[in-house]
């Protein structure tokens, strides 16, 4: 009985072995796939380049708890091609409570989707839920000019690569530098400061065009964005939205338009001053109330798109050219920020 149990569990051994080895096999086998996955889905990520319309058109965003403010944004950040370049390079968070509240990283999941999808827009619940843990909040109406710094600044506080940061600030930032003069002894003090966007009232408190900057500029980045001041003050502290008409060029040299006292720069630094138009944010609506969209130049097609949230549609100069403005039209559609890229040397 023991030598023929014996002779039993020697025949029942090869099959075991044959089984464990199967699978171990297969663990090591899917153990690969899913490393194979996790890799391929690290390096489509950071393979990510270029604009929103790379591969499938132009793609929208839905509007998700009145964010067509932030989506008019993140179509300027993400369809400049510069900027995508400096975000496929970013340290992706190790963990996954880290990777919701990261917004460079949630805007690079928001541009792979926009660049790989196959739909006409697609939704950024995630990152706009993620703004709202900085308090950035949802479902109120924003002011362009404050939400982009808001933004640009949770996105080059949460950059942990030195060198991108360095970038990040190259491609935006605006060197000026300042004067105060003391009223008693005229005293005069000079500093550089930097800023993100460049304030140009469009009327003073009598409605007449200012031809004038307070500030000298010292240094102009790649990326320009102006900020049209469309508001004024009444006396009962009512603000009020300004829909004058005010033309703006496609291509802006700043040489000419500047005077010797609005400029301390080198000539070097000037001969970089040929800006081309890239994208106009536009507002219709109130000062209180209403909405936001963008015009924006592709770079990869040299056409120009609204994106009205879902909506997107190819459009003319002729139509970018509406957002000028005009006295008689207060709830018409206005340019709000004006973002002009650098010429390439010819």
């Amino acid at each position: 009985m023991g030598q023929r149990s014996g002779r039993q569990e020697s025949s029942q051994t090869p099959e075991l072995a044959l089984s464990g080895a199967m699978n171990a096999e297969a663990d090591v086998q899917n153990d690969a796939e899913e490393a194979k996955e996790l890799k391929a889905k690290a390096q489509r990520i950071s393979s990510v380049f270029g604009v929103a319309d790379l591969k499938n058109g132009a793609i929208g965003l839905y509007n998700v708890g009145q964010t067509c403010c932030l989506n008019s944004l993140l179509q300027v950040f993400l369809m400049n091609i510069h900027f995508t370049g400096i975000l496929r390079r970013i340290t992706v968070p190790p963990h996954a409570a880290q990777q919701s509240r990261n917004v460079p990283y949630q805007m690079l999941l928001l541009l792979e989707e926009m660049q790989c999808g196959k739909r006409k827009a697609v939704s950024p619940r995630n990152l706009a839920w993620c703004l709202s843990g900085y308090r950035v909040e949802l479902f109120v109406q924003h002011d362009a000019a404050q939400l982009f710094l808001t933004v640009w600044n949770l996105i080059k506080r949460q950059m942990k690569k030195p060198e991108l940061v360095e970038e990040l600030s190259d491609l935006y930032t605006i060197c000026v530098q300042e004067h105060l003069a003391c009223q008693e002894c005229s005293f005069e003090t000079k500093r550089n400061s930097s800023m993100l966007t460049l304030p140009l009232p469009v009327l003073d408190s009598n409605s007449h065009m200012l031809r004038t900057l307070s500030m000298k500029l010292v240094h102009l980045p790649q990326t320009l964005t102006i900020h049209l001041k469309r508001f004024c003050f009444r006396k009962s502290a009512y603000i009020h939205k300004l829909s004058h008409s005010l033309p703006f060029p496609q291509d802006l040299d700043f040489n000419a338009v500047l005077t010797e006292n609005q400029c301390q720069a080198d000539d070097n630094e000037k001969a970089a001053w040929q800006y081309e138009l890239f994208a106009v944010v536009a507002h219709s609506g109130s000062a209180s109330f209403g909405h936001y969209c963008a015009y924006i130049r592709s770079l990869t097609e040299c056409k120009w798109y609204c994106f009205n949230d879902s909506e997107v549609c190819q459009v003319s100069w002729d139509d970018v050219k509406c957002t000028y403005g005009h006295s008689n039209l207060h709830w018409g559609e206005t340019a709000y920020l004006l973002i002009y890229m650098k010429k390439h040397p010819q």
